[in-house]
């Protein structure tokens, strides 16, 4: 077998190996505090690990008050919390989810730049263990909260179909963690 073959055979094997499901995950199934108030009544009703090339980079959990949100996550408020294994860089994560908030739909360039900045002012750097949530006022608005401390909001009903549409629209680039996330028999990724 040739190297590229051997290397091709080994990328594939460690993709494979990401989606299969993971014992271990972290369930938490108190509501966070910064929840209580910003999604009343919410509970948990989904979770998956995201890894990327093998590498633990986040759990993340769907919390909201409305089993509805299982069926139509774009029309009902709900929580998503992401729970880091990894330092990231707040502006790396605001150009990936511009990234692939660009999968699902196309967006302007002058939109495209507002979003940018908006986000890479609210996404701080993070370390293993640090909690950003975000909360979806459909229609209306995204809030954001990193360690239960809030750090902004885009008052954008685009912006926050779009936004939590990463994890949970149709089109999203992690099909697998999508349906895990809702219910729907996949696994974490």
């Amino acid at each position: 077998m040739t190297r590229p073959a051997i290397s091709r055979r080994r990328a594939t094997w460690a993709l494979v190996a990401a989606a299969w499901p993971l014992p271990g995950l972290a369930t938490r199934e108190a509501l966070p505090p910064e929840l209580a108030g910003a999604l009343p009544g919410a509970r948990l009703l989904g979770e998956a690990r995201l890894r990327y090339l093998g590498f633990h980079v986040y759990d993340i959990r769907l919390w909201s008050p409305s089993p509805a949100a299982l069926r139509l996550p774009d029309a009902a408020p709900l929580a998503l919390e992401l729970e880091y294994a990894r330092a990231l860089r707040g502006k790396a994560m605001a150009e990936r989810s511009l990234k692939e908030m660009q999968g699902i739909a196309e967006i302007g360039p002058p939109q495209a730049g507002r979003w940018l900045a908006q986000m890479q002012q609210i996404f701080p750097d993070v370390e293993a263990g640090d909690r950003l949530t975000g909360v979806q006022r459909p229609g209306e608005a995204a809030l954001f909260f990193v360690n239960g401390q809030p750090t902004g909001e885009v008052r954008d009903a685009d912006f926050t179909r779009l936004f939590f549409g990463i994890w949970l629209s149709p089109r999203t680039s992690q099909p697998r963690l999508r349906e895990a996330l809702l219910g729907m028999g996949g696994t974490a990724s």
